[in-house]
């Protein structure tokens, strides 16, 4: 299957500065895609280029095989859009702000009834639809504002902050409704979040950017593989080991420690804590848990950008 977007040595410039410098990457159709990095990182300008909205100073860029600078009105009739701030009209209704927006995309009249009515009920909106927007709260006006986004029934929903400023409610409630427009049909989210938690929820891959580089690219599984390898094993003891066992000469162990009712190893992967478990019972030890300390999306994005900041010293 064709790739959805096809990035290739993109470079921005804006007064002199480069605002995106030689990145090249593709998203998948049906995929979950995050774009995550600092404030002027170069996500938001991402999302404008991919619409057409600029012109790139380098490279190529390619949606639905098309360059969105020559082909700009026809992909983003295939897109939908959510930026940080909601931009809704307050005074018109639920109802009202759909079916303006619907009539701003071109979707003919008949068709708008019907899509406005499917797009309220999938939202859960159906009961504040002819509700002044002015009465929504922040969460409320966020599942609009998503909603404004799906209506032309985009194959790409490309997603600004999303959850920007909403409380942990609003915030569950806008990931779920996310989750379920991304199993739909192929089609593609691109989401710029500064919430790495919930790039970790709801992305299949990420792009981790840093002055408009690339410093990764990949699936959590992968960028675990390639920046902290390894997995850290804590293992609860009943008591403490009588003997002293040799962690060094165990297949799949880095690292390890025991120490009273407490054992940490570092293993290559799964598949090495069967082994160690058997050397640890075959030892004497009675075990009581056993407890994976996965690496997080967090700690590798973290580790990345501290990189970055000790290399400009």
């Amino acid at each position: 299957m064709e790739n959805t977007i096809v990035i290739d040595h993109l470079y921005h410039r804006f007064d002199g500065r480069y605002a995106l410098q030689d990145l090249s990457y593709e998203v998948k159709p049906g995929e979950v895609f995050a774009l995550l990095g600092p404030n002027g990182a170069g996500k938001t300008t991402t999302i404008r280029l991919l619409n057409g909205l600029y012109k790139p100073s380098g490279g190529t860029i390619r949606v639905f095989g098309n360059d969105p600078v020559t082909h700009g009105s026809e992909i983003r009739r295939q897109t939908g859009v959510l930026t940080e701030t909601s931009a809704l009209y307050e005074r018109l209704t639920a109802r009202e702000n759909l079916m303006f927006f619907g009539r701003m995309y071109g979707i003919v009249e008949s068709l708008l009834l019907k899509r406005t009515e499917e797009t309220l009920q999938f939202f859960a909106l159906e009961k504040r639809a002819d509700d002044r927007v002015s009465t929504f709260s922040k969460g409320m006006k966020q599942r609009l504002a998503l909603a404004r986004a799906f209506l032309n029934d985009p194959r790409i929903l490309y997603l600004d902050e999303p959850t920007a400023s909403l409380d942990p409610e609003s915030t569950l409630q806008v990931h779920e409704l996310i989750e379920s427009i991304s199993k739909q049909d192929d089609r593609t989210v691109f989401l710029c979040t500064h919430r790495l938690e919930e790039a970790e929820r709801l992305a299949d891959r990420v792009a981790i950017l840093n002055s408009g580089k690339l410093l990764a690219l990949g699936s959590l599984a992968e960028l675990r593989r390639q920046f902290n390898p390894g997995l850290w094993v804590e293992i609860d003891l009943l008591h403490p080991l009588t003997k002293t066992l040799d962690f060094r000469v165990l297949r799949g162990v880095l690292e390890g420690s025991v120490e009273g009712h407490k054992a940490r190893f570092q293993v290559v992967e799964e598949g090495a804590i069967p082994a160690l478990i058997s050397e640890m019972v075959r030892n004497d030890a009675q075990i009581t848990g056993v407890h994976q300390e996965k690496v997080s999306l967090e700690d590798i994005y973290f580790k990345l950008q501290t990189e970055v900041k000790e290399g400009q010293k």
